[in-house]
């Protein structure tokens, strides 16, 4: 089966992710199902070890880069377990269209962490 893509869907990017950062955007969901949707994380530690074990770095249809991880979960996750993966981006703008923008692929609950 060849799956079409909807220009308006996260991809995978070659961009810099420097100067992103959490915007208190999250979602819910599984590494497994943002596998599925997105691709493989570039960058890939799932040792416990690092504050980061997954990470995918993305862009949406207008080029604005923003990034996908998991932080500070220290163990290494099971790819079926649903846990709270953080959404990085230059600006809390770029955040909420990334974040409405993975809300499209049915793949978890959006959170946003204000308090």
């Amino acid at each position: 089966m060849t799956r079409i893509l909807n220009p308006n869907r996260p991809k995978l990017s070659n961009k810099s992710r420097g100067g992103t950062s959490y915007y208190w955007m999250n979602i819910i969901t599984t590494v497994n199902k943002l596998i599925d949707a997105i691709g493989k994380p570039q960058i890939e530690d799932n040792d416990g070890q690092d504050k980061v074990n997954v990470e995918w770095i993305c862009e949406l249809s207008d080029g604005s880069v923003f990034t996908i991880y998991d932080w500070k979960e220290y163990i290494s996750i099971d790819y079926d377990e649903e846990i709270e993966i953080h959404i990085g981006a230059k600006d809390k703008e770029t955040s909420q269209r990334a974040a409405d923008a993975l809300a499209k692929l049915d793949i978890g609950e959006i959170k946003t962490n204000i308090f």
